[in-house]
């Protein structure tokens, strides 16, 4: 069974599992179903304190289907929990992002 068939089973056996949530956008969107990753995304960051790569990898998939207003709000919260995690290269990272 290939990682993104293997993540749907998870989720669909651990549907409030936020970690699973988090594999599987991360899967969702190597495969390039873009749409279905944001779901998930935005499924985990409202489950769980993430300290910013859930935020900057939701942010880019924003950006990739134009939802610019949403990218901002993506950036501002993700640039707030690296912030507040102490991850001062994740705030770089949001800051060299050109959206």
């Amino acid at each position: 069974m290939d990682r993104l068939a293997t993540m749907r089973a998870m989720a669909a056996k651990q549907p409030t599992n936020a970690l699973v949530r988090f594999g599987l956008a991360n899967e969702l969107q190597k495969a390039g179903l873009l749409e279905e990753a944001a779901t998930e995304y935005a499924s985990y960051l409202a489950s769980y304190d993430d300290e910013g790569n859930g935020w900057l990898r939701y942010a880019d998939i924003l950006h990739e289907l134009g939802r610019h207003d949403a990218v901002r709000d993506a950036v501002t919260r993700g640039i707030d929990a690296a912030q507040r995690y102490g991850h001062s290269g994740l705030v770089a990272e949001f800051e060299e992002r050109d959206y």
